[in-house]
């Protein structure tokens, strides 16, 4: 009985969290955490640029499904050269099975050709919760004026398999050309899709 009770209650504190996190629309929560390499970073340090934010974990088939098909890094790349930052954010918590050590996190990323501007770690699940960060992979997009201008899957088919790659519609990459383009994002909101986050317990 209890067991049920505290599961009805973890439940209902996420479900609070996901309430609480912004939407479309709405300024994107600033957060403060350290690189791989330990460095500190804010969000708010990129103001005046579009940032991409992608929530990952190797461990992931999802994950697996964009970064070993070239597609992640494709999509980022692209991104990257018109000038928007990219930042990848590890919310697994240490004790998960498939929780990656940042070095090697980091050497995961670029056998697979890829580079973000930061790849942060988020243990605690800080800034992963204050966006109401569900999958992985989960993209958001924010402005220079710092609001959230898309929030949702990277694609349109919710699949692990990497021949769907190429016939879904990327929403990254077509939000990011709409916002650069000054125009409204066509699909600012669509659902995310992937393995669920493994945040660390609330104490």
């Amino acid at each position: 009985m209890l067991r049920r009770a505290l599961l009805a209650f973890s439940a209902l504190a996420w479900v609070a969290a996901v309430q609480a996190a912004p939407a479309v629309g709405q300024p994107a929560p600033d957060f403060t955490l350290k690189d791989a390499s330990g460095k500190t970073v804010k969000l708010s340090d990129y103001r005046g640029k579009h940032v991409v934010l992608e929530w990952t974990n190797p461990g992931c088939p999802y994950v697996k499904k964009h970064y070993n098909s070239g597609n992640m890094a494709a999509t980022q790349q692209d991104a990257m050269s018109k000038g928007a930052v990219w930042l990848a954010i590890n919310s697994t918590e240490k004790d998960a099975y498939d929780y990656l050590e940042p070095a090697k996190l980091v050497a995961w990323m670029k056998e697979r050709k890829s580079a973000p501007t930061a790849t942060l770690m988020d243990e605690e699940g800080v800034a992963g919760r204050a966006y109401g960060a569900r999958t992985t992979p989960h993209m958001y997009i924010v402005d220079p004026q710092g609001k959230l201008v898309y929030a949702g899957g990277i694609d349109s088919i919710p699949s692990s398999n990497p021949d769907d790659i190429k016939k879904a519609t990327n929403y990254v990459k077509q939000g990011l050309g709409e916002a650069l383009a000054g125009k409204p994002v066509s699909a600012a909101t669509t659902r995310p899709y992937g393995c669920s986050i493994k945040y660390k317990s609330a104490a």
